[in-house]
């Protein structure tokens, strides 16, 4: 708890309507959840303007108000120029930065947050570490899971979540941090040790306005990861130096750097690579030593993502020799390059690849681990970026033998309207439109043969589809499943 006047005093200006010193218990961004004490921040969404909320709030309970312009409450009201900096200060504050508590591990890149960052936690866990884990699939609190909402949350539930982390005595967080949480600053105020870039390519030009920008918010997290070295931890940017955007993250950053990559120009690296249907070999090179590893990981991909979760730990101090200890007994993802196996005399594998990189990594990876066909369901989501569609279908198409193009996640758009998009990339290739996602899962598997693989891409790990507004049960996994037992 702290009084209204000691929480603004680190704010650098604001004009306070109305008289009064209450005491806040809480911080609260969203009316329903506004408590007795709370103060209520607030926020111009794109969706909703919480300004018209504001008397809800009071009705609630809030003591006080910070917004942007005036509305009409009977309590404090404090303005500021932009509530969602403002919000950003204030949470750190009053949850006295437990962000500077930890050692914050934060990973950015198009194609591999997610395994990278569960990659890194299961490292770090396995060497006494309790750790939390925020990301697309879940947040973790030590063993607790809770829903995430975003893969990168709002700053005010970061530092609500960061203090919860520190209340279980845990000392470590590993997240997912987003192209529109860097944009978007909601992830200011949080006080990095490690930062990893996995890989760019395209993806969300509905948001941002060209690659150039959607590469310069990801640089944020590197520019913004402090500029002294003389603290008792020390900041490391670690790099996928195979990428084409590699110098200009380097460059971006003040802090130590550790490359990764495929070529002996990367401080951390692989060669004499092998790989098959379930697993990854590879003689692992780094300034610290060198180890042969098996990974039960398939694919270049997770090689990659080995290699910056091996990067990250040794930045973090832990030896080679238990970070390849762990690496090796780590289980991969949920609905990231996962098998669907009900005694079928095909392969079924599930991935989340919804960006053209994605998914051309996924069925190269697939090519070489197999001689039958390749079947490839996929599709596009709606409200989304709309110049990746017809790139996604002429890779399904070039990359796959067989292309079934279906709904993804539509939202508000028209299912057709979006099909039609994909479809003005392969004018004259093999490929099939069936809009109801169930049914084109259910084609592709009809038309498997023994040892065929089918992709079913796009959803992986999410257990939902959304349709205009409403939110239907849909799990790619237990679809296929159902499908491969009636046949």
């Amino acid at each position: 708890m702290m009084r209204l006047h000691t929480l603004l005093e680190v704010l650098p200006f604001y004009k306070v309507h109305g008289e009064g010193n209450p005491a806040i218990s809480n911080i609260a961004n969203h009316h329903k959840k506004v408590k007795s004490g709370d103060l209520f921040i607030c926020i111009q969404g794109l969706e909703v303007d919480s300004h018209t909320l504001a008397q809800f709030a009071e009705m609630n309970g809030a003591a006080a108000i910070l917004a942007e312009r005036k509305v009409d409450v009977n309590i404090p009201l404090i303005l500021v120029p932009d509530t969602k900096k403002a919000m950003a200060v204030l949470a750190d504050y009053f949850y006295k930065q437990p962000s500077h508590q930890l050692l914050l591990v934060g990973v950015t890149g198009t194609n591999g947050k997610t395994t990278t960052t569960h990659l890194i936690d299961q490292v770090f866990s396995g060497n006494g570490i309790k750790t939390g884990l925020i990301g697309t699939m879940h947040i973790k609190a030590g063993d607790e899971l809770e829903v995430s909402h975003n893969t990168t949350p709002d700053s005010l539930t970061l530092q609500q979540t960061f203090s919860r982390f520190c209340q279980k005595g845990i000392t470590s967080a590993i997240m997912e941090v987003s192209s529109h949480a860097l944009d978007q600053g909601r992830v200011h105020g949080c006080d990095y040790d490690i930062a990893v870039f996995t890989n760019l390519s395209q993806d969300h030009l509905d948001y941002h306005r060209s690659m150039d920008d959607y590469r310069n918010a990801k640089g944020l997290l590197f520019s913004q990861l402090g500029n002294t070295y003389f603290k008792k931890t020390p900041k490391y940017a670690i790099i996928n130096k195979d990428d084409e955007a590699a110098e200009y993250f380097i460059k971006s950053t003040a802090a130590h750097v550790f490359t990764y990559g495929l070529s002996h120009e990367a401080d951390f690296y692989a060669k004499n690579l092998k790989l098959n249907a379930s697993e990854s070999s590879f003689r692992m090179i780094s300034p610290f030593g060198e180890k042969d590893m098996v990974l039960s990981l398939a694919g270049k991909f997770n090689v990659y993502n080995a290699l910056a979760a091996i990067a990250a730990a040794s930045a973090a101090g832990i030896p080679i020799e238990q970070t390849v200890e762990c690496l090796e007994k780590a289980q991969g993802v949920r609905g990231r390059f996962e098998s669907v196996v009900e005694g079928q005399s095909f392969s079924v594998i599930i991935d989340y690849a919804h960006t053209p990189d994605g998914l051309k990594n996924v069925l190269e990876t697939i090519q070489s681990i197999t001689d039958g066909k390749v079947i490839v369901v996929v599709g596009c989501g709606g409200d989304r970026d709309k110049i990746k569609r017809p790139i996604m279908a002429e890779i399904a198409c070039d990359f796959g033998d067989f292309a079934i193009f279906t709904s993804d996640n539509p939202r508000t758009e028209n299912p057709i309207e979006i099909l039609k998009d994909m479809e003005a990339g392969v004018v004259g290739k093999q490929y099939k439109l069936i809009p109801d996602r169930k049914e084109a899962i259910k084609e592709a598997i009809f038309l498997a043969a023994a040892g065929d693989v089918v992709l079913i891409a796009g959803k992986g790990h999410e257990t939902y589809q959304v349709i205009g507004h409403d939110v239907f049960d849909f799990d790619d996994r237990d679809v296929a499943k159902q499908i491969i037992r009636e046949i």
